[in-house]
């Protein structure tokens, strides 16, 4: 199977290409643009879903779901953010059809069009903030905390699975404050659940940052993001947080009663992640095999691979698994035991490989004589045999150790990765060679665009953490107190 998978050497796009649709992740679809998520893939969006949806709960957030269609009248009222996304927009005009003259066909009833046109929800803010109007009236009413699981559709004409499609999945947050400091408080806090998520869930480290006025997220007064470094060198965007200010309040004239009894507008904050991220997963951790899923996001940590020559060893094999089975589902690991009699075993080993499952338990006749099982762990490739006994613990110990395995592989490979310039010559001569380098930035845009267009480098974001470091711009020569982070992205 992985004959049929472009080395990652070779051609880096091709790989992730070959490897999203030769594992079952994903495939084009009909729609230009868009993309089908197989179950294989959406079980590891669910995954995904899960583990963030009891992080938004747990920080006291609550579900809700707004409309796909937006009134364009809506997105006039907050002028920077129709500028951001108005390339990027899908237009109703109408809403009807009719058959053709001759009858053989349908086309859109010129009679029936809109008096005012809907957008296709790029994003949300919009629709919510006037919704916010009706629920809110005094700071009893706040803050309000809550998310949505949705679709948003920005049209894309360069699409890669996962990467970038017309139509993707994501979930979106959008909380109102009665100050200033608590919708900043909160936007740092979610900020903080993302980076937790990547690096718990996902094996992946990130960066915690703020963009650039430039990259800043339309409508916002600050956006705040995670970084992470895919295996060919280039950033990747895996979150963003953004601290809202009073604008959507002020476009929507949405205000309250304070505790003082004045009147002022309401503080807000949003923030999400989207199906990139499964992009993310796929890059950071998969090699020329296939995937390479960390544990605690697999739609099963274990697979059961029965070896056998006729009926009656597969039924003492099944007895055999059963124990091993109930014990591994009783420590909460997922498993499956692959009794197929269509495929051999031998193409089941390279399936999982593919399908990038972390542990996979073979069981043949000389297994059951001596109590063992043969197991493969996909992050290294290597095999050994466990006595039987106390299965349950050996196989969570081992996934625990797979998933640090991965971060720790990951983070090696961004400090590995990760480089200082201190002039425009040694920036250029790095930033070619991939990864991460840091370097001192005017804080101008005109500077950053320059920057951009000579090397295709962006400045990913001002880190939060790094250490304040007095020197000069390497483009402009003037005063920068900090470094900050620049990479080519996807």
């Amino acid at each position: 199977m992985s004959k049929e998978i472009t080395p990652r050497g070779t051609d880096y796009a091709q790989w992730y290409q070959d490897l999203v649709i030769k594992a079952g992740l994903a495939e084009p679809s009909a729609v230009r643009g868009c993309m089908v998520i197989k179950p294989y893939g959406y079980a590891i969006w669910e995954k995904m879903q899960q583990a963030l949806d009891r992080m938004f709960k747990d920080t006291g957030h609550s579900n809700a779901y707004f409309p796909l269609f937006i009134p364009k009248s809506f997105f006039s009222k907050e002028a920077s953010h129709i500028k951001g996304f108005a390339k990027e927009c899908a237009v109703v005009t109408h809403y009807r059809l009719k058959s053709t003259p001759d009858g053989k066909g349908i086309e859109v009833d010129k009679e029936a069009k809109l008096e005012e046109e809907y957008i296709v929800r790029p994003t949300s803010e919009t629709i919510i903030w006037s919704t916010y109007k009706g629920w809110i009236q005094s700071y009893r009413d706040l803050p309000i905390l809550v998310n949505q699981w949705a679709n948003v559709v920005r049209w894309e004409m360069r699409t890669r699975l996962f990467l970038r499609t017309a139509e993707f999945l994501w979930q979106e947050g959008h909380t109102a404050h009665a100050t200033r400091d608590e919708a900043v408080e909160e936007t740092m806090k979610m900020l903080g659940v993302y980076a937790e998520f990547s690096e718990k869930f996902m094996a992946l480290p990130v960066i915690k940052g703020v963009k650039t006025p430039f990259e800043r997220f339309a409508g916002a007064v600050d956006t705040y993001c995670i970084e992470a470094l895919m295996q060919d060198g280039k950033a990747l965007q895996a979150g963003t947080s953004h601290f809202l200010g009073q604008n959507f309040a002020r476009a929507f004239d949405v205000k309250f009663t304070t505790k003082d009894g004045t009147r002022d507008f309401v503080w807000a904050s949003s923030w999400g992640v989207s199906t990139r991220l499964m992009g993310a997963l796929v890059m950071a951790h998969s090699d020329d095999d296939g995937l390479v899923l960390p544990p605690m996001l697999a739609p099963y940590q274990v697979v059961i691979v029965p070896v056998y020559r006729n009926e009656e060893q597969l039924e003492k094999i099944r007895a055999y698994a059963d124990g091993i089975i109930g014990a591994l589902k009783a420590k909460g690991i997922s498993t499956r035991f692959d009794d197929r009699d269509t495929h051999k075993p031998g193409w089941k080993f390279a399936e999982y490989e593919m399908k990038g499952v972390p542990v996979r338990l073979a069981i043949g006749p000389r297994d059951l004589e001596n109590n063992t099982v043969e197991v493969a762990r996909r992050d290294t490739r290597e095999k050994t045999n466990y006595q039987a006994v106390d299965i349950d613990v050996k196989v969570t110990h081992l996934l625990n150790q797979i998933q640090e395995n991965l971060y720790d592989k990951a983070l090696d490979f961004r400090e590995r990765s990760t480089y200082h310039a201190d002039s425009m010559e040694e920036f250029e001569k790095l930033i070619g060679n991939g990864g991460f380098v840091y370097a001192h930035w005017d804080g101008k845009t005109e500077t950053e665009l320059k920057i951009k267009e000579r090397t295709k480098a962006t400045v990913r974001c001002i880190p939060l953490e790094s250490r304040r470091e007095k020197g000069k711009c390497i483009l402009t020569g003037d005063p920068s107190p900090q470094k900050v982070l620049f990479a080519r992205a996807y």
